[in-house]
């Protein structure tokens, strides 16, 4: 599929929303916890956008605590009809680029015991489960913690996956695929 990557804004909102109704059967962000995301946390969050229809189909956020060498993916979907595509992989790719333009070493994540697709696309992307999270979703779901170690490269703030002007990166996600199939969201 052809995407291309961007940061978020706020008046992407709706599709957030929409993205986060259609991905998670639970668990899902309200509109004024992704507002919150957006315009304030120490975040940075990632939407993908078809090339074909200039729908978005996926988005991914990062957390930074301070005085930590640590991001913690905390958000991650792609819509049903972008799975297969790289959509996911892509996404990835652009934000474990960003923790190391940070000067950060390691990424982390929480993702469902369940999710198996979810986790092949992590494993196969480097990530190791670390810890087993009992009943960790509302639902009673367990949860792995997944991480992996970054290089930190600690470039300045315009790389060409995060530009300073916020506008949009051209690619095709397919080359991002190879091995990468279908990706069920994180906290479905």
């Amino acid at each position: 599929m052809l995407c291309s990557l961007r940061p978020a804004v706020v008046a992407d909102l709706d599709v957030l929303c929409q993205l986060e109704a259609t991905c998670f059967d639970g668990d899902r962000f309200t509109r004024r916890q992704l507002g919150y995301l957006l315009a304030r946390a120490n975040a940075h969050t990632l939407v993908a956008v078809s090339t074909d229809n200039e729908r978005a189909v996926g988005y991914a956020t990062l957390l930074f605590r301070r005085n930590s060498q640590t991001a913690r993916l905390y958000s991650f979907c792609v819509s049903q009809e972008a799975r297969g595509g790289g959509v996911g992989r892509a996404l990835l790719e652009a934000l474990e680029r960003e923790v190391s333009r940070r000067g950060l070493t390691r990424m982390q994540l929480e993702v469902r015991a369940d999710n198996r697709v979810a986790l092949g696309l992590y494993r196969r992307m480097g990530f190791s489960p670390r810890r087993w999270l009992e009943e960790y979703y509302v639902d009673g779901c367990a949860a792995w913690q997944m991480d992996k170690a970054l290089p930190a490269t600690g470039r300045d703030a315009t790389t060409p996956d995060t530009p300073a002007d916020g506008q949009r990166q051209d690619g095709d996600c397919r080359e991002h695929a190879r091995i990468a199939p279908d990706l069920s969201p994180a906290r479905k």
